[in-house]
């Protein structure tokens, strides 16, 4: 352990609300800070329980008479709402959010050599990447940056947060975009649940020569479900890589469950409180393709889907090319004529991996969306009432389930709070 490191493994019952105020004080404490910029991320990632971890910080840093700012790394997700806010982080004024517009918000601080791209891909993308982050990060009014989140398995940077939250959280445009496609190309089922992939290279390698003069500390949990919400595993408070890996290390030993064999049907719920759009929902793929047989079939229970993209420009090119496969979406990427597509790649990327490319099929229950809209998409559906007649989420416990007429079923309460693989075909 590095000086300034904090770790925090809880039992599996997890780390107490005291015992999580203590570390965040412990590690802010002998600090004399007039203005702090934290960086949480948003309402998707409302069970990682950054939310608490965040007015945590805020209390202590404005009780002392520091003034914070608080720039979700939305990515390019909707901002966040008012509501949404008050559910996620408390009682922090809404005033102190700042939106962050992965389009326009952003300055160039680098770029990733395309040699260096060739070199950690194998040769499977050769082009180099601009390094945009939101202005604020390098305003040096800011004493300290706060980076909160969630280490979790992840379909593009193989576990989520530590630097992805600030590259792609509050990143721009041509990183957003082509390391998505690096993920997609070097493929799910390689970078799953894993350090040291090609896309996380890419951030270490953009904070070792891009933020190193930055004061940046990071606050990472591993969380695991708990009736509906989720409870704090381990805390991990620092400023270098070491806290990512010890909780990586973490989060591979309770988020990832492997199955003995493949499944033959997953339910997945998505609260609608949360889920929107297949954008989001499709971690219920993402997170499970691993594990469903082949011939097998997903089920999503989707009662608050209502859109596919997260902006309005996404959503186009989903109901445009939809989950058709991962050839198709390259193939439709080399036309000239699908220009739209190449300059939003992190789409294309999105679409690669929601496909299940034949292997199994894909339902969404949906009641907030027409189920001819999902049909075009390249997906089943059917209705949400009538599909949660039958497996209705309140009554499901999480793993197997033998239904009326001896169906058995494998049910996910929340597909962002693990990864599932099936041991005959996978390593990690």
């Amino acid at each position: 352990m590095k000086k300034g490191d904090y770790y925090y493994a809880g039992s599996d019952n997890g780390l107490s609300e005291s015992e999580i105020c203590a570390a965040v004080r412990a590690s802010l404490e002998g600090l004399n800070l007039k203005r702090v910029l934290i960086i949480p991320p948003d309402f998707t990632r409302f069970h990682s329980n950054a939310g608490l971890i965040t007015n945590i910080c805020y209390g202590l840093l404005t009780g002392s008479g520091c003034e914070v700012d608080i720039l979700p790394a939305v990515g390019t997700h909707a901002p966040i709402t008012r509501d949404e806010a008050a559910l996620m982080f408390g009682d922090i004024p809404f005033g102190r959010f700042i939106a962050h517009n992965w389009r326009t918000d952003v300055v160039k601080i680098g770029t990733v050599p395309a040699e260096f791209i060739r070199e950690i891909t194998e040769g499977l993308w050769s082009e180099s990447i601009d390094v945009q982050v939101n202005r604020l990060i390098m305003d040096k009014r800011y004493d300290l940056v706060i980076s909160t989140g969630q280490v979790v398995p992840h379909e593009v940077a193989g576990m989520a947060n530590h630097s992805k939250n600030i590259f792609v959280g509050i990143g721009g445009s041509d990183m957003i975009n082509k390391s998505h496609m690096v993920g997609a190309l070097y493929g799910l089922e390689r970078v799953m649940g894993k350090d040291h992939t090609p896309v996380r290279k890419i951030f270490d390698y953009c904070s070792e020569r891009f933020l190193a003069g930055r004061p940046i500390l990071y606050a990472l949990t591993v969380c695991a479900s708990q009736g509906g919400g989720s409870k704090t595993l381990g805390l991990f408070i620092g400023r270098g890589r070491d806290v990512f890996e010890r909780a990586v290390e973490l989060s591979r030993e309770k988020n990832i469950d492997y199955v003995e064999t493949g499944i033959k049907k997953c339910v997945v719920f998505l609260d609608p409180a949360e889920y929107k759009s297949t954008w989001l929902g499709n971690k219920a793929v993402y997170r499970t393709r691993m594990a469903v047989a082949d011939g097998g079939s997903l089920l999503v229970l989707a009662p608050g889907v209502r859109r596919f993209g997260e902006d309005g420009q996404v959503d186009r090119m989903i109901r445009k090319y939809g989950y058709s496969g991962r050839i198709n979406i390259l193939e439709q990427l080399m036309k000239d004529e699908n220009r739209d597509l190449r300059e939003n790649m992190s789409a294309a990327a999105h679409l690669i991996h929601g496909s299940s490319d034949g292997r199994f099929s894909i339902t969404y229950a949906i009641k907030e969306i027409a189920e001819d809209e999902i049909t075009k998409v390249h997906y089943n559906a059917v209705g949400f009432d009538e599909a949660a007649k039958k497996y209705d989420p309140c009554k499901l416990s999480y793993g197997l389930n033998t239904m009326a007429g001896g169906e058995e079923i494998f049910f996910i309460p929340n597909p962002a709070l693990g990864l599932w693989i099936n041991r005959e075909k996978f390593r990690t």
